[in-house]
């Protein structure tokens, strides 16, 4: 029997100049030059920014950007281009000629070097968001900032939050108290705040969940928690709900986004037109939302 259909959510240094060395004639690099890396990045004075894929076994001049690439070949159709956190990837069938795959890097200059740098600016945010787990570390909470408060005096060692009204605009106001010792250590603070958010996701998904399932004339049956990368949500046509608990770092309305997402899917399994109509029947800002979930850069855990 086919397995139910699941879909799931849609959702970089600077080289240093080499010395000059002694003049000879030779012909300076174009942007149509491309050839195999060889381990130190060519021509690096003509290339103010450079991108270097780990992996990288080609590499392209794209006006005044080097692009190091890791190039495969595949079983596929056509020439395929990937830009994650690592770099840009390139996949071709084994039938095209390499001038062929040359060509085609070159005609999307614009499009890789504009998503290398998106690329790189959200690693950027990433890495500037990074919790550093200790008395006084900071965390998102549904769109607030909450202070972390070891407080052994506390018998509630799952945490309690606190809110305190008092405090001046643009300072957080909510404080997580948590029943550690001072000496605690970074990864034992990670649990605790960890499982902690996990139980406020379980119970706040399930009451989005309720909430717009009515709306939507669809019934879900089950909910489990992801710890996904970058993989919000699935839903499977059995009725089955997998959200990401890390979503309980944004404001509700992207939360909410996600679900109605979700829950549409048990109505229309496809990214069709007729999906897209169905959440906005509940969610008319979905597309607002959406771009908010794919461009925030969220704590590395």
């Amino acid at each position: 029997m086919q397995s139910p259909l699941q879909l799931l959510l849609d959702l970089f240094d600077e080289p240093k100049a080499r010395p000059a060395p002694p003049p000879v004639a030779r012909r300076p690099l174009s942007e149509e030059d491309l050839r195999p890396v060889r381990g130190e990045p060519f021509d690096s004075v003509l290339t103010p920014q450079a991108f270097r894929h780990p992996d990288a076994n080609r590499e392209a001049l794209l006006g005044k950007v080097l692009v190091a690439y890791e190039f495969r070949r595949a079983r596929r159709k056509n020439i395929g281009f990937v830009v994650g956190p690592e770099g840009l990837v390139v996949t071709a069938p084994r039938w095209v000629p390499l001038g062929e795959v040359e060509q085609a890097v070159r005609a999307k200059s614009r499009w890789i070097v504009s998503k290398l740098e998106a690329a790189r600016e959200r690693q950027a945010r990433l890495e500037a968001a990074r919790i550093e787990w200790k008395d006084g570390a900071t965390f998102p909470y549904l769109g607030d900032t909450v202070i972390v408060v070891l407080d052994p005096r506390s018998s509630a060692a799952g945490g309690v939050l606190h809110a305190d009204d008092s405090t001046l605009p643009g300072v957080a106001r909510h404080t997580l108290h948590i029943g550690l010792p001072q000496g605690a250590t970074g990864p034992q603070i990670r649990d605790a705040v960890q499982a902690w958010l996990m139980r406020q996701a379980r119970s706040l998904f399930v009451q989005r969940l309720n909430h717009y399932a009515p709306q939507l004339g669809v019934q879900w049956r089950k909910l489990s928690l992801s710890s996904a990368g970058t993989l919000w949500g699935t839903a499977h046509s059995d009725g089955s709900i997998r959200l990401n608990w890390r979503l309980v770092h944004f404001r509700l309305a992207v939360i909410d986004y996600v679900v109605a997402h979700e829950l549409s899917h048990l109505r229309v399994m496809d990214h069709s037109p007729r999906f897209w109509d169905t959440v906005r029947t509940v969610v008319p800002n979905y597309s607002e939302l959406r771009a908010h979930l794919k461009d925030e850069a969220l704590p590395a855990w």
